[in-house]
């Protein structure tokens, strides 16, 4: 093929290891369900049941249990698996590191694998995200993308193109399965940025007399933000059916209400991946009413807490990057989402009232906590 105006020539080398990389690229999509297998048959349930030493092969099969015949099958998803940072592997005895099949090595838990790692408390584990994010209502719709994305209207996004109109709500709602393993990988989500922000970035929540968690669930991230700072009175404010459903807490108090009609007053107002969800005008609209809840409380000092992504194209780790930019086209095809960039976040702060932010990047993920002031 001959280049096109403003295109330079390809040499022999650089398609070579083009046509590399589209194929690497492609059959990457094999690593996720490697893995989901590897969560589905809980192997790292039964490596971590082990006892902390290196577990054999015929040990892990006769675990799960696999028969005899597919054992070589196993060792050879361990091998991918081992190759990608899930497990390790060690050598038993003086055999060296080249497993047979015969027991020579024995495979070990890393950092990665020990969360997967069923907790002894029952709490959701990475497991729960891997299951829910794999699952085949979940993947539909990236099958009907290029559709969607060459049809007129914007009614409908690829999710509820691939279920019948359907969004994913109520597709979890008709489905209990999905929609338990949904509601576990929030959770885990929600339990691991609330971690990071409140051990990365303590100095947000110190001085704050009272804080209202609006679109907050259950209440998580209330508790751990109370757990963490006894001196901040903690309010979730959520949809009626879900305060009803919510367990009671000492920690915190809920409030059943409507984001877009009134919040509380409080000397903060946190919204945690919640304005992704919404559309540009929609978040001016939350934003203008989180304004009225810190100004009702003598705002001065008051202020708004948001956890969501900024995508940087620019920043110098491009694992964060891609992680923003990925969960982007995830909540274009699924939610009919966004995620922002810092240009895109100021234009909707101005449009809300709000004349100032701080932005501060979360260590090991793509979020961020931004602090707007009034």
């Amino acid at each position: 093929m001959e280049p096109g105006k403003g295109e330079t020539k390809i040499t022999d080398d650089q398609l070579l290891v083009a046509q590399s990389t589209i194929i690497h690229r492609i059959i990457s999509i094999i690593g996720p369900f490697a893995l989901k297998c590897a969560v589905d048959l809980r192997i790292p349930d039964h490596i971590h049941a082990y006892g902390g030493e290196p577990m054999p092969l015929p040990a892990l099969a006769l675990s799960i249990p696999v028969p005899l015949e597919k054992q070589p099958m196993l060792r050879r998803l361990m091998r991918l698996l081992s190759a990608q940072g899930v497990f390790a592997v060690q050598a038993l005895g003086d055999s060296g590191v080249n497993d047979d099949g015969d027991g020579s090595i024995g495979y070990l838990l890393t950092p990665f694998s020990r969360l997967l790692v069923t907790a002894d408390d029952g709490s959701p584990n990475m497991s729960s995200y891997v299951r829910a994010f794999l699952e085949p209502d979940m993947v539909k719709p990236m099958y009907r993308m290029s559709e969607w994305l060459t049809q007129e209207g914007a009614n409908m996004n690829a999710f509820e193109m691939a279920h019948g109109g359907r969004n994913l709500w109520k597709v979890a709602q008709e489905r209990p399965h999905m929609g338990r393993l949904f509601n576990e990988a929030m959770a885990c989500k929600t339990r691991q940025t609330t971690a990071a922000a409140v051990a990365c970035c303590p100095q947000v929540f110190r001085g704050i007399g009272s804080l209202v968690d609006v679109g907050g669930g259950t209440g998580m991230t209330a508790k751990m933000i109370a757990e963490a700072f006894p001196e901040v009175k903690c309010t979730v404010l959520e949809l009626p059916h879900v305060v009803a459903a919510a367990p009671k807490s000492e920690l915190i108090d809920a409030v059943a209400g409507d984001m877009f009609e009134y919040i509380p007053p409080a000397g903060a107002v946190l919204l945690k991946n919640v304005l992704h969800d919404w559309s540009d005008e929609d978040c001016v609209k939350i934003l203008k009413q989180c304004k009225k809840a810190i100004s009702a409380n003598g705002g001065e000092h008051g202020k708004v807490i948001i956890v969501d992504i900024v995508i940087n194209t620019l920043g110098d780790d491009p694992r964060k990057n891609e992680m923003g930019l990925l969960s982007d086209v995830i909540m274009m095809t699924g939610l009919g989402g966004k995620e922002r960039d810092e240009v895109e976040w100021r234009k909707i702060f101005s449009k809300a009232g709000f004349a100032n932010y701080k932005i501060t990047p979360l260590k090991g993920g793509p979020h961020s906590i931004i602090e707007l002031f009034p």
